[in-house]
């Protein structure tokens, strides 16, 4: 079992969530049900699913729960990149968010490296 709240990648998870919930504050009313759902639920996926594998007995078990949440991380790529083609998301501010969540994703793939 490991210590989720010590994983650098896990606490990155937990203050992009936060980046991911004001910035999604600020788009049309519209959204609430679309984009904003969509990008909040996978935001929420990434330190949900860390955490729950860290909880598993074996490495393999986390391997599988930390590929859900890398997925969940190119989801929320995705979703950004949409809400600045629509006009909800600055194209600086979106190239912000993006380099958050690349560190976060580069940190655990390289964790999850090590598990195997």
């Amino acid at each position: 079992m490991h210590q989720y709240k010590e994983l650098k990648f896990w606490q990155q998870s937990r203050l992009f969530c936060k980046d991911i919930y004001l910035i999604t504050a600020t788009f049309p009313d519209e959204e609430k049900f679309g984009l904003v759902s969509q990008l909040r639920r996978a935001v929420i996926s990434i330190s949900s699913n860390i955490a729950e594998g860290a909880s598993r007995k074996s490495n393999k078990d986390f391997s599988r729960f930390l590929t859900i949440a890398l997925g969940s991380c190119y989801e929320i790529e995705t979703q950004l990149l949409i809400s600045s083609d629509l006009g909800f998301i600055s194209e600086t501010d979106v190239n912000i968010h993006l380099q958050k969540l690349m560190t976060i994703i580069k940190m655990m793939s390289k964790f999850n490296s090590t598990l195997s």
